[in-house]
C-alpha cells in the first residue's frame, strides 16, 4: 500500500492553521467593511512563490481528492501557466496569469488553498525576532477603503507563520535543512507532483 502523501495527524494540523488564517482575516475584513464581491480584479492572477513542502503536500491532498478528469484539466493549465510565466520573466515583466487552480472565477481547491493565498487582501503585518516589522497594504481595493486613516486594523502573520514553520519541521523530521528550498509557483507544484520527503 502506496503511503499517504501527507500523515492524517500532519494534514488536520495544516487544516486547523488554515481554519485560524481565515478567522484572523475575516475579523479583519468586517473592521474594515471589506468584501472581494463585486471586485473588478481577480487576485488569482498575482504572481506568488510559496515556499514550505508541508503546504505543497497538503495541496495534493487536495488534488488527490479531485477526479481524474478535473486534476488533468488543472495539470492542462499548470502547463499553459508556466510557460506563460517563464516568457514574462524572460522579457523582464512580472508575470500576470491566471491561476491554474482557478475555474470560472473560483478556486478549484478553495479549501486546500495556501497561506499567501489566504493572506492576500486585507493589511498586515509580519514582526521580527529582533523587534522590526514589515506592514502589508492590503490589495488596491482594500487600500481604497482604509484611505488615510492612521489606525488600521491588520492581521499578524508572525505567529501563524511559526506554526506553519513547526508544521514543516514536522514533516521533514532529520530531513530538514537537507532539502533543497522551496520557491515554487502553484503551477510548479502542480507540474512536478508531490514533494518528495
Amino acid at each position: 500500500m502506496e503511503a499517504p502523501i501527507l500523515q492524517p495527524e500532519l494534514a488536520a494540523k495544516i487544516a486547523d492553521l488554515y481554519g485560524r488564517m481565515e478567522k484572523a482575516y475575516d475579523i479583519v475584513a468586517r473592521q474594515l467593511d471589506f468584501t472581494c464581491t463585486g471586485c473588478p480584479d481577480n487576485c488569482c492572477d498575482s504572481y506568488f512563490l510559496h515556499h514550505t513542502y508541508v503546504e505543497w503536500a497538503y495541496l495534493w491532498v487536495g488534488l488527490m481528492a479531485l477526479a481524474p478528469e478535473l486534476r488533468k484539466g488543472i495539470e492542462n493549465r499548470a502547463a499553459e501557466y508556466a510557460a506563460a510565466c517563464t516568457h514574462a520573466l524572460d522579457r523582464g515583466e512580472r508575470p500576470q496569469v491566471m491561476c491554474p487552480l482557478n475555474a470560472e472565477g473560483r478556486c478549484s481547491l478553495y479549501l486546500h488553498r495556501l497561506m499567501i493565498c489566504r493572506m492576500h487582501g486585507v493589511p498586515s503585518s509580519l514582526t521580527f525576532p529582533n523587534g522590526q516589522g514589515k506592514k502589508f497594504p492590503g490589495c488596491f481595493r482594500c487600500q481604497e477603503i482604509v484611505g488615510t486613516r492612521q489606525a488600521t486594523p491588520a492581521v499578524e502573520r508572525a505567529p501563524l507563520f511559526r506554526e506553519l514553520v513547526a508544521l514543516e519541521q514536522e514533516l521533514l523530521g532529520e530531513q530538514q535543512g537537507q532539502m533543497p528550498k522551496v520557491k515554487k509557483t502553484i503551477a510548479d507544484m502542480i507540474l512536478m507532483g508531490p514533494p518528495r520527503v
